[in-house]
């Protein structure tokens, strides 16, 4: 128990000091990530208004029925190519990508992939 408390307030130490540097504009919004042990889930984000401008999970009714499970890369690239889409769609192409303190592998690096592979740019 204690190691996984350990584990969580190192990744928001990170998160904190990432997100001094990361910040989103209208031009160039923020792609942010966030990973729990069933779902992964993602927003792009305007910092400046404070709006959610596209988002995307694997709770999303137009995967939960392709997907088995929500927490696996699978389910993190169709994530990420369902949010790419919905962002393009708004005229979004270029986003600063956040990983929210989480290493850059596994179901982040998936959803970044198919992120990029859907047409965002970062």
């Amino acid at each position: 128990m204690f190691k996984a408390k350990s584990r969580l307030i190192n990744r928001k130490k990170r998160h904190r000091r990432v997100r001094t540097k990361v910040n989103g504009t209208a031009d160039c919004p923020r792609l942010n990530v966030f990973r729990s042990s069933k779902n992964i889930y993602a927003q792009v984000i305007d910092d400046q208004s404070g709006r959610t401008l596209a988002a995307a999970s694997s709770l999303d009714p137009q995967l939960r029925s392709e997907l088995d499970h929500g927490g696996n890369s699978e389910a993190a690239r169709k994530v990420g190519m369902l949010l790419a889409n919905r962002a393009v769609d708004k005229g979004i192409k270029n986003v600063v990508f956040d990983r929210s303190g989480y290493l850059y592998h596994g179901r982040v690096k998936e959803l970044a992939d198919g992120a990029r592979e859907a047409g965002l740019q970062f």
